[in-house]
């Protein structure tokens, strides 16, 4: 048997040539600086202006935006049972999924009518801490997102009723979208009266 057959050959032939080495490096650089050459770049940046969302909603032929965190689902107008001796604003109360949710006509609180046809008619549940409640609008737009810097204090177009429970406007192509504020609304001693006097 040879010396290169029972794997005792000389340490040379085992490894490669410092040429052949060389070689391999410069064929890894070459390939690496095509690639940069070839590749595409990424795309530029684009500024991300940060963004206030809510819930958007119709009433009193307005656009309104309530708080996310203060909205906690929207529902067709459920079956609901008249209650006696209450605010006209009350419609009554509906069970919801086993609870009892007072229903309120927000329109004839604010001293006005609701403008849409039943199909059309949401409910907002409005819970926290102080509140329970659903509040009937004329419709529901689902999310809405308003960049921060379109915020404004004053709304140009308010309902003088609807003053009292608003948060400033932000406005979207044109259109001014009224904050509506149901912790103020729950804090309000009027809606917090549903008995009528």
């Amino acid at each position: 048997m040879s010396d290169d057959q029972n794997g005792s050959g000389s340490p040379e032939s085992d490894t490669p040539s410092a040429a052949k080495t060389q070689q391999a490096f410069q064929t890894l650089v070459n390939l690496a600086l095509q690639s940069r050459r070839s590749a595409k770049g990424l795309p530029s940046q684009v500024d991300i202006k940060p963004h206030w969302s809510g819930v958007g909603f119709e009433l009193l032929g307005r656009r309104f935006v309530a708080p996310m965190g203060e909205v906690s689902e929207m529902l067709e107008v459920p079956h609901y049972t008249r209650l006696p001796g209450v605010q006209p604003w009350v419609r009554g109360v509906a069970n919801v999924r086993g609870r009892l949710l007072p229903v309120c006509d927000l329109a004839v609180f604010f001293g006005d009518r609701i403008n849409s046809s039943r199909k059309q008619q949401r409910i907002l549940v409005l819970e926290n801490e102080d509140l329970y409640t659903g509040v009937l609008v004329d419709q529901v737009f689902g999310m809405q997102h308003f960049p921060v810097d379109t915020y404004t204090s004053e709304v140009s177009n308010e309902h003088p009723q609807a003053a009292t429970f608003s948060e400033g406007c932000y406005l979207n192509d044109g259109v001014e979208w009224t904050v509506f504020s149901p912790a103020k609304l729950s804090a309000d001693a009027q809606f917090l009266n549903a008995a009528q006097n």
